[in-house]
């Protein structure tokens, strides 16, 4: 039986990094008996004071959560279940998950405009800073890159929303797949330093790809001791889940090398699909890409696309019912799954 190629939830189709194997091979089963000691040093992790040396925030400052979306969900709820204020805005176009996790608490939420521009989409900075003051949200939510249309902010433009818009307003940037094109991380101080409304969600999901391991991290500005006791576990974290953590942060040439064969899939997808009636392959600084097809394929792709094996994700969200999202991975998995498209739209399959 062939092995099912999962391309459809922006998953790590490559092979964890030499350092992260070792990790994993030479843990000690018995450090499992015992609680870590470092919160009697007033820390909550050594990786929460790893990435305060990587990223050069104060350690009181760096948050550790179980993934990326125990990030957004421990935020979401905590700000929004404070005070009247209980209205988010979320980018359109953006995971459908922001929305559900507004509406658990309470929360209402309301969408502010991205915008399509030949072969990407875009947020307006200006609209976003004009909509944020007139409805004066509990919170901002900011996707960089965004998921599933793969456009990004700028540090300048991050810098010039937080500067304009309302200082009671929470900002939350969620970065999951920020490191794909860029190993800039030299804004995030002085962004977290200079404004204390102001949380960065990153995890080692997607460009560490652990998405298994369950960790997220982010950083927050001063003067929020009681949301930080709110996250943060008294008695430490799960110390196997620590050990391959800092493995896979003292990877980053080896993922980066993994980024680069999924620019390779960029480039390919962009040269066999992009001049072909009806489709339109969008620029994507993250591990998936965005193609708008010809829709009345739509029943054919998905035959042949189960028939050899492989799941992509089919847009059901609005305005974007008429495209696919597609993770980026091995070199083989993107060349099949070109030849699949192409196969479809012309006849042969």
């Amino acid at each position: 039986m062939n092995t099912l190629n999962y391309l459809d939830r922006n998953e790590f189709n490559f092979e964890p990094s030499p350092k992260v194997v070792e990790a994993i091979k030479s843990f000690d089963p018995k450090d499992l008996c015992f609680y870590t000691r470092i919160y009697d040093q007033g820390k909550k992790s050594v990786i929460s004071v790893r990435l305060s040396e990587i990223y050069g925030v104060p350690e009181e400052q760096v948050l550790l959560t179980y993934g990326g979306e125990d990030m957004l969900k421990n935020a979401i709820h905590y700000f929004l279940m404070l005070g009247d204020n209980k209205k988010i805005l979320i980018p359109e176009f953006s995971w459908w998950y922001y929305n559900r996790v507004a509406s658990e608490c309470g929360g209402t939420f309301e969408m502010y405009p991205l915008h399509e521009q030949e072969d990407t989409f875009a947020y307006d900075v200006d609209e976003v800073i004009e909509y944020t003051c007139r409805v004066h949200p509990r919170m901002l939510l900011l996707a960089s890159p965004n998921n599933p249309t793969g456009n990004c902010l700028t540090s300048g433009e991050i810098g010039r929303i937080m500067e304009s818009i309302p200082s009671d307003t929470m900002v939350l940037i969620d970065e999951a797949y920020a490191s794909f094109i860029t190993s800039d991380t030299d804004y995030i101080a002085p962004l977290v330093n200079q404004y204390d409304n102001l949380i960065i969600s990153r995890t080692l999901s997607k460009f560490y790809g652990l998405p298994g391991l369950r960790c997220g991290f982010g950083f927050i500005g001063k003067g929020h001791d009681q949301f930080i006791s709110y996250v943060n576990k008294y008695l430490g974290y799960n110390r196997f889940s620590e050990s391959v953590a800092l493995a896979a942060l003292q990877s980053d040439a080896y993922y980066r090398q993994v980024a680069d064969e999924m620019d390779w899939g960029r480039q390919l997808y962009k040269k066999m699909l992009g001049d072909k009636p009806g489709f339109k392959v969008y620029k994507s600084v993250a591990n998936f890409i965005l193609i708008k097809y010809p829709v009345e394929y739509k029943d054919a792709l998905q035959q042949a696309l189960k028939t050899e094996n492989y799941k992509i994700k089919f847009m059901g969200d609005k305005g974007l019912e008429s495209c696919v999202r597609i993770t980026l991975g091995r070199k083989e998995q993107t060349q099949a799954v070109c030849d699949i498209i192409l196969g479809v739209v012309d006849g042969t399959l």
